[in-house]
Formats: structure tokens, C-alpha cells, sequence
């Protein structure tokens, strides 16, 4: 059998060989601050076109005892508010001089494996999101002070800053609406026992409701879905709909979970969104619009997310030390026919 070619890195040491300098003056013609002939930078770089040569950044920031890798760790990429605000951390994150590596942490069994892998990698940063493990994994990265941002995450640990959309006034929002619409039985939906952000949008609804004490609204309180998904819609509304008193009013701690409940709600208790019930989401995910749900939903701005964790990031990566920080994102009311 006909043994496969090795492949063949290109060397810096090659492309010193055929441009007839040392090894030296080869990293400093790469280096943009070095100093080196003008002459002998045009004789490296002729060299290195030549062969195809790409300076191995790994091996470099080991020498430099510097990172350029920053950590990125979330779950569920099928979701499409996770997706995107995925996308804009790994713009922000580049527009920085940072490259992302990226983690699913959606299967519990392999997290603590690739959370040690991402440590092997010397990052310079870590950012976690709302469906991440949980935080005392983080405390791993903070002991080896590596800086940690969180979006949509609560802590307080020394060296992490927390970065969370507005949820206490998206909150008050869906209140106010779905009173205004007509509802007076108001219930709430979400992952409360396993979400940060779905326990602090349902507990800001329940104070919203006590708060306003509208003439005879009732809250029925909070349903505890099992995730925040179309599936954990579904099964909200068989258990909320199939029973006395039925709600008219209900706020989704995300967008997945509306569209599920108001699917269940129509084709199996034909209840009719708006009009019977009235429903608001949280998110803005793209089929929030599409014409069979017209979602009414509180928007949040991923790209604002995404910057301001960054911007964290980068800061506490140039000074480790102080105080945990938080950064508040406003969101915004998006108002469409599910309740109008």
C-alpha cells in the first residue's frame, strides 16, 4: 500500500533559508512594531508568498505569554435568539482583535471535559450565556484569573461582569398591555427553575400585576415550563388551558414558548389569539412576525448584549482586579396583533 504524503508545515526557519536571514529576523519582519530593514522585511515577505508560509499565532502568544482566544460558551444553537446574539458576540469579539472559540454546552456530560479543554487553550476571556452551565463552573477560569462576562446571568464573583437585558421593565410592559387589551386573568410561563432571566421576568410580572391592582385582575400565577422552547409551549398550554379558571392574559418568559402555546391553544381548545387569550413573548426572534402568530413580544437587543459583554470583557482582561460589574440593556416593546 502506497503510503499518504506527510504534510509539510512551512517554517519560519524555511522561509529564513530562502530568504537568506535568520530565523529572528523573520518573526520581526511579521511583527508590525519590530525593528528591521526595509530591505530585509521585502526579501522575508517575498519568501514567505512564496512558500505559503502563515505565522502560527498559537506558538506566538505562548512565547508572548499573551492571548488572542476568547472563550465563548452557550447552548442550544438551534435557538434563534442564542444564534444570533452568537453571531454578534463573535463580530464584537473580532472587531476587538479577539478570536472566539466557541462551546455548546448543551450536554451536561461533556461540559466539565470541554470547559478544561477551553483552559488548555491559554484563553484571555471567557463569555457565558444565558444557557451555559452553571456559574460555579466559572469560578474554575476565575482562579486562574481569566475574566469571565455574563449575559443574562446572575453572580457575584470577583472578576465576572454581568451584562442583562432589561427584564424588570419587559416585564411591566406585558402587564400593562395585556390589562389594557382587556385581559383580567393573567398568567405567567417559563423555565423559572432553571433560568435566570425566565425567574426574574416572572417574578417582575408578578410584582407588576400587585403593583398596578387593577379592578378585578387575577393573577393565576406562574407555570414552570421545562425549558424555554416550542415543545415547553405546547405542554404549558394542555396544562394552563385544560383546566377552570383559563387564562385571557399570558406572558412567555421567550418567543419559542408563545408560538408553542398559542399553536396548542388554537387547534386544541379552540381559543382564539387575540380575542380569547392574548399573548406576549419575549425575544423577537424572526417568526415572532410571520403571519400566523404576529407576536406581540418584548425585543432584546442582541447586538447591544453582545457589545456591552465584550466591552467588559476586554476592559477586565486588560485589569483583572475590582468589583463585579453590571450593565442593564434596555429592550423594547414590539407590538403586534397576538395582543394589541
Amino acid at each position: 500500500m502506497k503510503e499518504k504524503p506527510q504534510r509539510h508545515w512551512v517554517t519560519s526557519s524555511d522561509v529564513a533559508q530562502r530568504a537568506g536571514v535568520s530565523r529572528s529576523a523573520v518573526s520581526r519582519a511579521f511583527t508590525p512594531t519590530a525593528s528591521i530593514a526595509p530591505e530585509t522585511r521585502e526579501r522575508v515577505m517575498k519568501a514567505a508568498q512564496a512558500l505559503g508560509y502563515q505565522v502560527n499565532m498559537i506558538a506566538r502568544e505562548m512565547n508572548m505569554q499573551r492571548s488572542s482566544m476568547v472563550g465563548v460558551v452557550t447552548a442550544g444553537f438551534e435557538n434563534p435568539f442564542r444564534a444570533k446574539l452568537l453571531s454578534q458576540i463573535i463580530t464584537s469579539l473580532s472587531g476587538h482583535g479577539f478570536t472566539p472559540l466557541v462551546l455548546n454546552a448543551e450536554d451536561p456530560r461533556q461540559i466539565k471535559h470541554s470547559l478544561e479543554v477551553l483552559l488548555s487553550y491559554r484563553i484571555a476571556g471567557m463569555v457565558m450565556t444565558s444557557a451555559s452551565p452553571p456559574v460555579a463552573l466559572a469560578r474554575q477560569y476565575l482562579k486562574s484569573r481569566i475574566p469571565v462576562t455574563m449575559i443574562n446571568r446572575a453572580a457575584n464573583l470577583p472578576g465576572a461582569d454581568v451584562v442583562l437585558s432589561d427584564n424588570v421593565t419587559g416585564a411591566s410592559n406585558a402587564v400593562r398591555m395585556l390589562t389594557s387589551a382587556g385581559a383580567k386573568r393573567l398568567s405567567f410561563v417559563g423555565p423559572t427553575k432553571t433560568s435566570y432571566s425566565a425567574r426574574e421576568r416572572g417574578a417582575a410580572f408578578g410584582r407588576a400585576i400587585k403593583r398596578a391592582n387593577i379592578p378585578g385582575a387575577l393573577y393565576l400565577g406562574a407555570h414552570v415550563s421545562a425549558s424555554d422552547d416550542y415543545e415547553s409551549g405546547v405542554a404549558a398550554a394542555h396544562a394552563i388551558f385544560a383546566h377552570s379558571p383559563r387564562p385571557d392574559g399570558v406572558f412567555c418568559s421567550s418567543d419559542l414558548i408563545a408560538l408553542g402555546l398559542i399553536d396548542t391553544a388554537r387547534h386544541h381548545y379552540g381559543l382564539q389569539t387575540p380575542g380569547d387569550v392574548f399573548v406576549i413573548g419575549f425575544d423577537d426572534i424572526p417568526a415572532s412576525s410571520y403571519e400566523n402568530y404576529q407576536l406581540t413580544t418584548i425585543r432584546q437587543d442582541t447586538q447591544a448584549l453582545a457589545n456591552a459583554a465584550v466591552d467588559l470583557l476586554v476592559d477586565r482582561i486588560g485589569t483583572f482586579s475590582g468589583e463585579s460589574r453590571t450593565r442593564i440593556v434596555p429592550v423594547e416593546t414590539i407590538v403586534r396583533k397576538s395582543c394589541a
